[in-house]
């Protein structure tokens, strides 16, 4: 059986701390101290030694004072023409889907298109998302709900949906196949990637929110008590 992630290329996440750390000229040891990981594990993540989970990026990236999404994309030189070839899209896999850019990552203006998959279940978790500017998106697939502020919307393969991105939403996968939606983000300030929301927000609800639904019971942050699990970004 065909797997959501077959085809997906790895994220080299180790090199990408190290560049990180190294721009912020962070000792191993400061970094350590101040993500309340050990030496030792974060000099295994750096050498690829190990698959750091979810929450363990959650506190490094917050050490680092940066998104989570910056472990997962170069800074691109901007062009003021992207042609974008379906093989070679960038793609951030999260736990139950994955993320693909569709050339706003390279693009000098403020419009973001991206491809969000997700397996049944898959959702931005518990918490809403919102930026500046505007978002469309259109079901290609499955089915896809999505909330904006206390209004629920059902999208079925051709429904779309736009509203201004300073509202709060979510969005959740609530049918029993891989669903498929076409986003744009648009009109967001200078300087914002609009599109890391969405990206950071799967991982984070992946990873936290049990059922992967909009169950606002279980809102609560999860802990990293079972010390640092092996979780393929």
């Amino acid at each position: 059986m065909e797997s959501l992630h077959d085809g997906v290329q790895p994220v080299d996440v180790g090199s990408r701390l190290r560049q990180l750390r190294q721009e912020r000229g962070k000792s191993m040891r400061a970094l350590a101290r101040d993500s309340g990981l050990s030496t030792n594990a974060l000099s295994m993540i750096e050498r690829a030694r190990t698959s750091p989970s979810v929450s363990t990026l959650y506190k490094i990236a917050e050490a680092l004072e940066v998104p989570i999404t910056a472990f997962f994309r170069e800074e691109p030189a901007r062009q003021e023409i992207v042609f974008c070839k379906s093989t070679n899209r960038n793609r951030v896999s999260f736990p139950f889907g994955y993320w693909e850019g569709l050339g706003g990552e390279y693009f000098v203006g403020h419009v973001e298109p991206f491809l969000l998959t997700l397996e049944p279940g898959g959702s931005s978790g518990p918490f809403g998302m919102l930026h500046t500017g505007h978002e469309f998106v259109m079901c290609l697939k499955g089915r896809l709900e999505y909330e904006v502020e206390d209004e629920t919307y059902e999208l079925l393969p051709g429904d779309s949906l736009i509203f201004a991105a300073q509202l709060r939403h979510r969005w959740r996968n609530p049918g029993d196949e891989i669903a498929q939606a076409v986003f744009v983000l648009a009109g967001f300030e200078q300087g914002e990637r609009p599109s890391e929301f969405h990206i950071s927000s799967g991982m984070k609800g992946g990873a936290e929110n049990g059922e992967n639904g909009f169950d606002d019971d279980n809102g609560d942050e999860g802990s990293d008590e079972g010390g640092e699990e092996s979780v393929e970004i």
